[in-house]
């Protein structure tokens, strides 16, 4: 069983946003810790909310069972409160925080296995940090067992030179945590119930309490600020960049590169510098992603190129090639081998292999088939004002520069379209259309708009 603490305010993130809602690494904080949870394979998981609550319920969904903490009592007051849905319930019980995304599956299944091996009735997880300044410090007897959990204000000065600290995450015998969380008392400072108070009641009971410590101290940061918010985003920024080049993707420099926590990557991809990769993307095999490449939610293939271009919620197959400077918007279709260059803009579009669209045009709402060729400055007008409406253009067809597909229109096999033609009627297969007036050239004239054009300026001064 897992119990999430989430029901802190945050004040000093200074926002309207709910604390654990806010992203590291394009997911919430509160996310990443149900994602550690399932990957430890807890099989129950209650989350406690208070400030924002339905916020944090609507995202959850039915990931979790939720408790609410309507008052704010401290921490053993929160885990208190889950006593209607798992205080009957025998098993171990893991304890952790909405505000902490950087501890790992890894670690919490580590924690349960000590837990488990020693037969402890409580096993904290700390972590050895650089500056334990205002943390709870971990003290230790000769044999290395854990006598007590002493804060900052209470060290003396041997304990403040201690540098093994309290995390604040813990695992339970479900049942002991809820006979000790009965007996804590609000008698503090601060008047509230202290969840580190049940570690002492319980060794105190003469109970087994043990101590696992993390391998990497980053795991226990908790975020309470956007300071804070920014170097957690930091630390897991470098954790996943770590994983993929250890997962064969080559990253030339990644402290420039930004790779949010649910992308997939594929081996021998390289990604150059600049590079942003956000949400649910997939990158396939063998490509070249950057420089200045931001790609969100997008389905790329073996083999593709995409540099200094902007991709959302778009699929490119397999040896395309997308950029400089290319946009690719939702419903973007691209397929086998396609050539999407600079300054092209593609919107709710599906183009067939080997077609291409190589600079400055734009394509929206359109079905473009296999090896089609669209000039340059060619554009679908795909929006009367009020309605969107479908550009098809067929195999093998040939769009010329300049050319104007006034939508609903169909361009057949196989067809061509002269440059400079504005088309509203469908072009049959094998047509060649052309729809442009017919060019006049008057000998002289120009010099004679020069002069007039002078004589209107001089007579407006």
């Amino acid at each position: 069983m897992a119990v999430i603490l989430a029901a802190g305010q945050g004040k000093r993130m200074k926002s309207k946003l709910y604390k654990v809602l806010h992203p590291v690494c394009g997911k919430p904080m509160v996310g990443h810790v149900l994602q550690t949870v399932r990957e430890a394979d807890c099989q129950r998981t209650v989350v406690v909310v208070g400030h924002g609550a339905e916020a944090v319920q609507s995202y959850v969904g039915d990931g979790a069972e939720f408790v609410l903490q309507e008052q704010q009592l401290g921490t053993g007051h929160a885990v208190l409160q889950t006593e209607g849905l798992l205080g009957a319930d025998e098993g171990t019980t893991v304890i952790l925080y909405g505000d902490t995304p950087l501890v790992t599956a890894e670690t919490i299944t580590a924690l349960l296995e000590l837990h488990t091996r020693t037969q402890s009735a409580a096993t904290v997880l700390t972590a050895v940090v650089p500056n334990p300044q205002g943390l709870g410090r971990i003290i230790r007897n000769e044999a290395g067992a854990v006598q007590r959990i002493v804060e900052q204000k209470d060290c003396t000065p041997e304990q403040a030179s201690i540098n093994e600290i309290n995390t604040g995450m813990y695992c339970f015998d479900n049942r002991k945590l809820f006979e000790a969380l009965k007996l804590v008392t609000n008698n503090n400072a601060q008047g509230e119930y202290y969840l580190t108070d049940v570690m002492e009641i319980i060794r105190k009971s003469g109970k087994v309490v043990e101590a696992y410590c993390a391998a990497d101290y980053a795991e226990g940061v908790g975020v309470n600020d956007r300071v804070g918010l920014a170097e957690a985003e930091q630390l897991m920024r470098a954790r996943i960049v770590r994983k993929h080049q250890l997962a064969g993707v080559s990253i030339i420099d990644p402290a420039a590169t930004y790779i949010e926590a649910d992308v997939i990557i594929g081996s021998d991809t390289v990604l150059l510098p600049g590079t942003i990769l956000r949400g649910s993307t997939v990158i396939g095999e063998d490509c070249i992603i950057g420089p200045q490449a931001d790609i969100t939610d997008t389905e790329v293939g073996n083999g593709v190129t995409v540099k200094h271009s902007v991709t959302t919620e778009a699929v490119i197959a397999d040896e395309c090639s997308v950029g400089p400077y290319a946009y690719l918007r939702p419903g973007t279709k691209l397929g086998i081998g396609c050539k999407i260059g600079d300054f092209v803009e593609i919107k709710n579009a599906e183009l067939g292999a080997g077609s291409k669209v190589s600079h400055l045009s734009y394509i929206g709402d359109a079905k473009v088939g296999t090896d089609v060729n669209i000039g340059c400055g060619a554009i679908t007008a795909n929006y009367d004002g009020y309605n969107k409406s479908l550009t098809e253009i067929g195999d093998n067809a040939f769009i010329g520069s300049n050319v104007n597909l006034i939508a609903p229109v169909k361009v057949g096999n196989g067809a061509y379209v002269v440059a400079g033609s504005t088309i509203t009627h469908d072009v049959p297969d094998g047509d060649l259309a052309i729809a442009r007036e017919r060019q006049v050239n008057k000998p002289g004239y120009a010099d004679k708009l020069r002069a007039r054009a002078k004589a209107k300026k001089a007579n407006s001064k």
